[in-house]
């Protein structure tokens, strides 16, 4: 809902929040305001509107919204899923303990024949209890004379134990070789082994390719290294910077190595003079923002790596400073942060903007007796768990860009059973039905014209009555 009446003539911000699944909630949500023909002058964003920020700030708005789009894209089922080391190694153990059960489930079995032969015999079946019984005695002398399964099942085991163990290992060796095999790591080994239980390679790997699609122009080439991506997006943004449908970028990333946020920003020289000079008593401030117009463009597809990467559940992406930046050419770890929203509105307020339209998927705080059920699985505890506290931090930026501009206008569903991680779709008790992807798009989109567009046109009509 609006705070005060909208304003065309101000500068006007959109700041993107959450992870995962809101990607699609932003693509409605922006959908409408480009209908409604709001201008807006900068997007920021962290998280999955990562992509939507990028791909919106170069006219690509379109192709991030369409019903075919990425966010509907069936390779998304499969995004943050666990991890395919420890989905074969939890199929490994299931399928030992099986085994490790066998010599039980044989020994019921004869006992259940056995019975059966001793119940035909009694009710003159003769026949009948004699082939059962036959047959219990074949089946034992295979299986124990000669001594097939007090053999057999024991190496069974051992091999099964030592593919799991070589799978682990080989997941752990390349992990580190992604991650850097010259960075040193302490605990102990069993921890190297089991590493980041959640996989987030099919969205970072969407992102890039629908960035791709939108600013290779007419080359024929197929996707290029991340850092030629990342050249090219920034050409092709700052040639057009003033055409309709172009405008500035912001994308936040919490690098986890030098233990900060970190703000990656396409701006005009005007938006790079005044955020370069905020927030001035910081001595450091170089180190918290990079400049994609500079030598630091090749770094913007590693911080919309990043922005997909959560915090303890996911590998975070590695992104490398140039020999001149203010981290010496070093290697950082940056992934997302629920609580880079208030940090977004506070430097697009640095950048003039006095209106902020906030848009985030997480809803409401719950109300007395607004307590639904609990989820089981372990993943679905991480994704309620980012969700909560994706659903606090939004409502703490709407304070901080309240005390920054003159102002704030936030969407934001009153209902949202669809979690970061259910690309698949989820059960919604409430309705009693599966709701998908696509309706979360379409939610932010009805969203968006209840919570900001319809107010400013009865706000519009209001004054002109009164004029």
């Amino acid at each position: 809902m609006a705070d005060t009446a909208y304003s065309p003539g101000l500068r006007t911000g959109v700041v993107l929040t959450g992870a995962g699944t809101a990607g699609a909630y932003h693509a409605g949500a922006l959908r409408a305001i480009a209908e409604s023909g709001i201008r807006v002058d900068v997007v920021a964003a962290h998280g999955a509107g990562a992509l939507t920020a990028l791909a919106s700030a170069v006219d690509g708005g379109p192709r991030v919204w369409d019903p075919a789009g990425p966010w509907t894209d069936a390779r998304l089922h499969h995004a943050y899923r666990w991890r395919p080391a420890l989905r074969v190694a939890w199929g490994g153990l299931l399928a030992c303990f099986l085994l490790l059960l066998s010599p039980l489930v044989v020994l019921i079995l004869a006992a259940a024949i056995y019975a059966l032969a001793t119940l035909a015999g009694l009710v003159s079946l003769t026949g009948v209890s004699t082939a059962l019984v036959g047959w219990y005695s074949a089946a034992l002398a295979w299986l124990f004379d000669p001594p097939m399964m007090p053999t057999i099942v024991p190496r069974l085991l051992v091999l099964g134990v030592l593919v799991i163990a070589g799978v682990l290992v080989a997941a752990s060796w390349r992990a580190a070789r992604v991650e850097g095999s010259r960075r040193r790591r302490v605990g102990a080994f069993w921890w190297r082994l089991l590493s980041w239980p959640l996989d987030a390679t099919e969205p970072s790997a969407i992102a890039l390719d629908l960035l791709w699609q939108q600013v290779h122009g007419a080359s024929s080439d197929k996707l290029p290294v991340a850092e030629a991506l990342g050249r090219r997006y920034v050409d092709v943004l700052t040639d057009n910077f003033g055409e309709p449908g172009f405008h500035e970028v912001l994308i936040g990333v919490h690098d986890i190595d030098a233990r900060r946020d970190v703000v990656g920003a396409v701006l005009s020289a005007s938006g790079r003079a005044a955020i370069e000079t905020s927030r001035g008593g910081l001595d450091d401030r170089a180190g918290e923002i990079v400049d994609f117009t500079g030598p630091q463009r090749d770094m913007l597809a590693g911080f919309l790596a990043g922005a997909f990467r959560l915090p303890v559940v996911t590998a975070p992406a590695v992104v490398a400073y140039g020999a001149d930046d203010y981290w010496r050419g070093e290697r950082h770890r940056v992934c997302d942060r629920p609580d880079l929203v208030s940090r977004l509105v506070g430097e697009i307020a640095a950048l003039g903007v006095e209106q902020i339209i906030l848009i985030g998927p997480a809803p409401r705080a719950a109300r007395p007796h607004g307590i639904r059920a609990t989820p089981i699985g372990l993943r679905a505890r991480m994704g309620e768990l980012v969700r909560s506290l994706e659903s606090a931090a939004l409502t703490d930026a709407v304070a901080v860009a309240a005390s920054r501009c003159s102002s704030v206008f936030v969407v934001r569903p009153d209902h949202n059973p669809i979690g970061p991680f259910d690309f698949a779709g989820v059960y919604d008790e409430s309705s009693d039905r599966l709701r998908t992807v696509a309706e979360l798009m379409q939610q932010g989109y009805a969203d968006a014209y209840h919570r900001l567009i319809e107010p400013m046109v009865a706000a519009a009509d209001a004054s002109e009555t009164i004029g």
